[in-house]
């Protein structure tokens, strides 16, 4: 029991608390640091220009009255997004700001689609897939003002989502 004898003077009870803080504070910022990294790495942020930048010929920017000419009447439809059913494995959900304008185009396509772009098409280059058989990416292209996802579901009946959003 030396420390009851001899107690410590209070700056050296300062100094050992400032230093526990410290290197508190310091680990979290590394753990945080090293998150974010991870994360965008992940997300693989593109910041060349994009391969992909259309689905079905509709791109970000066109007019509501563009995509309905493009892909016909939509099954539901309204000032902020329309649902068109393409065929029996292929949907799309156009979203639309409030000049009218594509803001996000979404396609899913259903089963084992020979119209459903690969990840090498979408990405220039393949994914690895999970070890359930799904595959996920999503990057950001901020020099070209949007972000692309590509999703495919495990299973013999895949579900791939290719999602391409403007980033606000």
């Amino acid at each position: 029991m030396l420390h009851k004898k001899y107690p410590l003077p209070a700056h050296v009870h300062y100094v050992k608390i400032s230093t526990a803080t410290f290197c508190l504070l310091l680990s979290l910022f590394t753990v945080a640091y090293g998150q974010g990294a991870r994360r965008h790495a992940t997300a693989g942020a593109g910041d060349d220009d994009p391969t992909f930048n259309e689905l079905r010929g509709i791109q970000l920017g066109m007019t509501s009255e563009e995509v309905r000419k493009k892909l016909g009447d939509p099954k539901d439809k309204s000032d902020e997004q329309d649902f068109f059913v393409l065929n029996d494995s292929e949907t799309a959900q156009i979203l639309y700001d409030k000049s009218g304008k594509v803001i996000t185009i979404s396609v899913d396509f259903m089963g084992v689609s020979t119209s459903a772009p690969t990840a090498k098409q979408v990405f220039g280059s393949e994914i690895e897939a999970k070890p359930d058989g799904s595959v996920y990416k999503m990057v950001r292209y901020p020099k070209a003002g949007y972000w692309l996802s590509y999703n495919r579901t495990a299973g013999s009946t895949p579900l791939t989502t290719i999602t391409l959003q403007r980033i606000e």
